[in-house]
Protein backbone atom coordinates (compact mmCIF):
# COMPACT_ATOMS: atom_id res chain seq x y z
CA UNK A 1 0.00 0.00 0.00
CA UNK A 2 1.59 3.35 -1.04
CA UNK A 3 2.77 5.58 1.77
CA UNK A 4 0.84 8.80 2.14
CA UNK A 5 2.92 11.85 2.81
CA UNK A 6 1.75 14.96 4.59
CA UNK A 7 2.06 18.10 2.49
CA UNK A 8 2.05 21.52 4.11
CA UNK A 9 0.70 24.45 2.11
CA UNK A 10 2.15 27.80 3.14
CA UNK A 11 0.56 31.03 1.99
CA UNK A 12 2.60 33.86 0.49
CA UNK A 13 1.31 37.32 -0.49
CA UNK A 14 0.21 37.98 -4.10
CA UNK A 15 3.02 38.29 -6.66
CA UNK A 16 2.53 42.06 -6.98
CA UNK A 17 3.00 42.53 -3.24
CA UNK A 18 6.10 40.32 -3.31
CA UNK A 19 7.65 42.37 -6.13
CA UNK A 20 6.88 45.66 -4.37
CA UNK A 21 8.32 44.35 -1.11
CA UNK A 22 11.51 43.20 -2.85
CA UNK A 23 11.91 46.23 -5.11
CA UNK A 24 11.53 48.95 -2.47
CA UNK A 25 14.70 48.22 -0.45
CA UNK A 26 16.68 47.71 -3.66
CA UNK A 27 15.61 51.10 -5.00
CA UNK A 28 16.02 52.83 -1.66
CA UNK A 29 19.45 51.49 -0.74
CA UNK A 30 21.18 51.04 -4.10
CA UNK A 31 19.61 52.26 -7.33
CA UNK A 32 18.46 55.74 -6.24
CA UNK A 33 21.77 56.68 -4.53
CA UNK A 34 23.65 55.47 -7.61
CA UNK A 35 21.41 57.48 -9.95
CA UNK A 36 21.74 60.59 -7.76
CA UNK A 37 25.51 60.27 -7.75
CA UNK A 38 25.66 60.04 -11.55
CA UNK A 39 23.29 62.97 -12.14
CA UNK A 40 25.05 65.27 -9.67
CA UNK A 41 28.50 64.09 -10.74
CA UNK A 42 27.87 64.93 -14.40
CA UNK A 43 26.30 68.33 -13.65
CA UNK A 44 27.97 69.58 -10.45
CA UNK A 45 31.10 67.51 -9.89
CA UNK A 46 32.42 64.63 -7.82
CA UNK A 47 31.85 66.12 -4.34
CA UNK A 48 28.21 66.94 -5.12
CA UNK A 49 27.66 63.40 -6.37
CA UNK A 50 28.93 61.62 -3.29
CA UNK A 51 27.22 64.04 -0.88
CA UNK A 52 23.93 63.65 -2.75
CA UNK A 53 24.09 59.86 -2.56
CA UNK A 54 24.78 59.91 1.17
CA UNK A 55 22.08 62.54 1.81
CA UNK A 56 19.48 60.32 0.17
CA UNK A 57 20.42 57.34 2.34
CA UNK A 58 20.40 59.47 5.50
CA UNK A 59 16.96 60.86 4.63
CA UNK A 60 15.65 57.35 3.94
CA UNK A 61 16.71 56.23 7.42
CA UNK A 62 15.46 59.45 9.03
CA UNK A 63 12.05 59.09 7.40
CA UNK A 64 11.68 55.59 8.79
CA UNK A 65 12.78 56.70 12.27
CA UNK A 66 10.25 59.56 12.30
CA UNK A 67 7.42 57.33 11.09
CA UNK A 68 8.54 54.52 13.43
CA UNK A 69 8.86 52.02 10.62
CA UNK A 70 11.35 49.16 10.56
CA UNK A 71 14.68 50.04 8.93
CA UNK A 72 15.71 47.25 6.52
CA UNK A 73 19.05 45.60 7.27
CA UNK A 74 20.19 46.29 3.70
CA UNK A 75 19.53 50.03 4.19
CA UNK A 76 21.51 50.11 7.44
CA UNK A 77 24.40 48.21 5.87
CA UNK A 78 24.52 50.24 2.66
CA UNK A 79 24.35 53.56 4.56
CA UNK A 80 27.15 52.66 6.97
CA UNK A 81 29.32 51.64 4.04
CA UNK A 82 28.35 54.79 2.15
CA UNK A 83 29.45 56.97 5.08
CA UNK A 84 32.92 55.39 4.94
CA UNK A 85 33.06 55.83 1.15
CA UNK A 86 32.01 59.48 1.39
CA UNK A 87 34.64 60.31 4.02
CA UNK A 88 37.39 58.77 1.89
CA UNK A 89 36.02 60.38 -1.27
CA UNK A 90 35.89 63.88 0.22
CA UNK A 91 39.26 63.48 1.91
CA UNK A 92 41.12 62.25 -1.17
CA UNK A 93 39.00 63.64 -3.99
CA UNK A 94 39.61 60.35 -5.80
CA UNK A 95 36.80 58.68 -7.73
CA UNK A 96 38.99 55.59 -7.97
CA UNK A 97 39.22 55.23 -4.19
CA UNK A 98 35.50 56.06 -3.81
CA UNK A 99 34.51 53.16 -6.07
CA UNK A 100 37.31 50.92 -4.85
CA UNK A 101 35.57 50.68 -1.48
CA UNK A 102 32.33 49.02 -2.66
CA UNK A 103 34.48 46.74 -4.81
CA UNK A 104 36.48 45.68 -1.75
CA UNK A 105 33.22 45.48 0.22
CA UNK A 106 32.20 42.59 -2.01
CA UNK A 107 35.03 40.60 -0.44
CA UNK A 108 34.11 41.82 3.06
CA UNK A 109 30.48 40.88 2.56
CA UNK A 110 31.45 37.44 1.27
CA UNK A 111 33.46 36.98 4.47
CA UNK A 112 30.51 38.07 6.63
CA UNK A 113 28.25 35.54 4.92
CA UNK A 114 30.75 32.78 5.63
CA UNK A 115 31.36 33.84 9.24
CA UNK A 116 27.63 33.96 10.10
CA UNK A 117 26.82 30.53 8.68
CA UNK A 118 27.19 29.08 12.18
CA UNK A 119 24.59 31.41 13.72
CA UNK A 120 20.95 30.46 14.33
CA UNK A 121 19.96 32.92 11.61
CA UNK A 122 22.79 33.69 9.18
CA UNK A 123 23.20 37.19 7.79
CA UNK A 124 21.66 36.09 4.50
CA UNK A 125 18.44 35.02 6.25
CA UNK A 126 18.13 38.46 7.89
CA UNK A 127 18.71 40.23 4.58
CA UNK A 128 16.14 37.98 2.90
CA UNK A 129 13.51 39.39 5.27
CA UNK A 130 13.97 42.78 3.57
CA UNK A 131 13.09 41.35 0.18
CA UNK A 132 10.43 38.75 0.96
CA UNK A 133 8.16 38.66 4.00
CA UNK A 134 8.18 34.92 4.71
CA UNK A 135 5.64 33.67 7.25
CA UNK A 136 6.92 32.35 10.60
CA UNK A 137 5.77 28.84 9.70
CA UNK A 138 8.36 28.87 6.92
CA UNK A 139 11.26 30.79 8.51
CA UNK A 140 11.20 28.60 11.63
CA UNK A 141 11.18 25.34 9.68
CA UNK A 142 14.44 23.34 10.18
CA UNK A 143 14.75 22.78 6.43
CA UNK A 144 14.52 26.53 5.81
CA UNK A 145 17.22 27.25 8.38
CA UNK A 146 19.46 24.66 6.75
CA UNK A 147 18.76 26.16 3.32
CA UNK A 148 19.97 29.62 4.35
CA UNK A 149 23.17 28.20 5.81
CA UNK A 150 23.94 26.33 2.60
CA UNK A 151 22.89 29.05 0.16
CA UNK A 152 25.16 31.49 2.04
CA UNK A 153 28.04 29.62 0.37
CA UNK A 154 26.55 30.35 -3.05
CA UNK A 155 26.19 34.06 -2.33
CA UNK A 156 29.68 34.27 -0.87
CA UNK A 157 30.92 32.97 -4.23
CA UNK A 158 28.72 35.51 -6.08
CA UNK A 159 30.23 38.41 -4.13
CA UNK A 160 33.78 37.11 -4.57
CA UNK A 161 33.37 36.88 -8.35
CA UNK A 162 31.60 40.26 -8.44
CA UNK A 163 34.43 41.86 -6.45
CA UNK A 164 37.11 40.45 -8.74
CA UNK A 165 35.37 41.51 -11.96
CA UNK A 166 34.48 45.03 -10.81
CA UNK A 167 38.04 45.53 -9.58
CA UNK A 168 39.31 44.67 -13.06
CA UNK A 169 36.83 47.09 -14.69
CA UNK A 170 37.65 49.88 -12.21
CA UNK A 171 41.34 49.60 -12.99
CA UNK A 172 40.84 49.94 -16.75
CA UNK A 173 37.76 52.13 -17.39
CA UNK A 174 36.61 55.73 -16.89
CA UNK A 175 34.03 56.56 -14.19
CA UNK A 176 31.14 56.63 -16.69
CA UNK A 177 32.14 53.36 -18.35
CA UNK A 178 32.77 51.77 -14.97
CA UNK A 179 29.28 52.65 -13.73
CA UNK A 180 27.61 51.21 -16.84
CA UNK A 181 29.72 48.07 -17.16
CA UNK A 182 29.95 47.25 -13.46
CA UNK A 183 26.24 47.89 -12.83
CA UNK A 184 25.16 45.73 -15.78
CA UNK A 185 27.66 43.00 -14.85
CA UNK A 186 26.84 43.04 -11.16
CA UNK A 187 23.10 42.82 -11.66
CA UNK A 188 23.51 40.07 -14.25
CA UNK A 189 25.58 38.07 -11.79
CA UNK A 190 23.08 38.75 -9.01
CA UNK A 191 20.25 37.63 -11.32
CA UNK A 192 22.05 34.32 -11.88
CA UNK A 193 22.49 33.97 -8.12
CA UNK A 194 18.80 34.64 -7.55
CA UNK A 195 17.83 32.07 -10.17
CA UNK A 196 20.03 29.40 -8.61
CA UNK A 197 18.78 30.30 -5.13
CA UNK A 198 15.13 29.98 -6.18
CA UNK A 199 15.81 26.60 -7.77
CA UNK A 200 17.62 25.45 -4.62
CA UNK A 201 14.84 26.92 -2.46
CA UNK A 202 12.13 25.03 -4.36
CA UNK A 203 14.10 21.78 -4.24
CA UNK A 204 14.74 22.12 -0.50
CA UNK A 205 11.07 22.67 0.30
CA UNK A 206 9.87 19.91 -2.01
CA UNK A 207 12.08 17.46 -0.16
CA UNK A 208 10.16 18.23 3.02
CA UNK A 209 6.68 18.11 1.50
CA UNK A 210 6.25 21.90 1.71
CA UNK A 211 4.36 23.68 -1.04
CA UNK A 212 4.14 27.44 -1.43
CA UNK A 213 0.98 28.97 -2.81
CA UNK A 214 0.75 32.63 -3.79
CA UNK A 215 -2.47 34.53 -3.16
CA UNK A 216 -4.27 31.82 -1.18
CA UNK A 217 -6.17 33.37 1.74
CA UNK A 218 -5.04 30.86 4.37
CA UNK A 219 -2.50 28.02 4.57
CA UNK A 220 -4.00 24.57 4.65
CA UNK A 221 -2.81 21.20 5.79
CA UNK A 222 -3.79 18.18 3.80
CA UNK A 223 -2.71 14.59 3.31
CA UNK A 224 -1.67 13.79 -0.24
Amino acid sequence: MPEHRMTTLIHLPPIGALLRHAGRPLLESTLIPLALFWILFTHSGFDAGIIGALTWSALAIGRRVVTRRKIPAILWLSTVLLVARTVVGLWTGSAFLYFLQPTVQNFVFAGLLLVTIGLERPLLAKLADDFCAFPDALTQHPRMKSFFKKVSLLWAAVFLVNGATTLAVLATQTVGDFLMVSTAGSYSLVAVGIGLSLWWFHRSLAGEGIRLRIGVPQPKLRVG
